[in-house]
């Protein structure tokens, strides 16, 4: 998330669990509409099988 304050940028990082990690890949890969699908090729490319 980036804030923008006065003259100058914000970045703040948070650190996800494994299931949100998991949820933020299947997103990226599918968009707004995460499917069962985009989950399962995100837990592939998690365990290092993609």
């Amino acid at each position: 998330m980036e804030d923008v304050g006065g003259k100058r940028m914000v970045t703040r990082v948070t650190p996800l669990s494994s299931q949100s990690r998991r949820e933020e890949l299947a997103r990226m890969l599918s968009g707004a509409k995460v499917t069962d699908s985009a989950r399962a090729q995100a837990e592939e490319l998690l365990a290092g099988r993609g």
